[in-house]
């Protein structure tokens, strides 16, 4: 196995463990666990995808990332950063 099919393959089961954790109802889509997890899965994909110049994937893992990271720190709405 390629370093490549081992980062991608890592990536993936993360990716998968959150799904089924959620599905299972063991974790809630809209904790931080869950958006952690599919954050850190999404980046190993993504850099796995450019390491074979996947070029349609790097961008989908990209973006799935960014968006992913982006909520980790996201202040719901109607809220202030200083409520808890």
């Amino acid at each position: 196995m390629k370093p490549s099919d081992i980062l991608a393959s890592i990536g993936v089961i993360i990716l998968l463990i959150a799904f089924l954790l959620n599905l299972y109802k063991k974790l809630s889509a809209e904790s931080r666990m869950y958006t952690f997890l599919n954050f850190i899965g999404a980046a190993i994909c993504c850099y796995a995808s450019f390491l074979i110049r996947f070029y349609p994937f790097i961008v989908l893992e990209l973006i799935w990332s960014f968006v992913a990271l982006t909520s980790l720190f996201k202040v719901p709405r109607g809220t202030s950063a200083n409520d808890k």
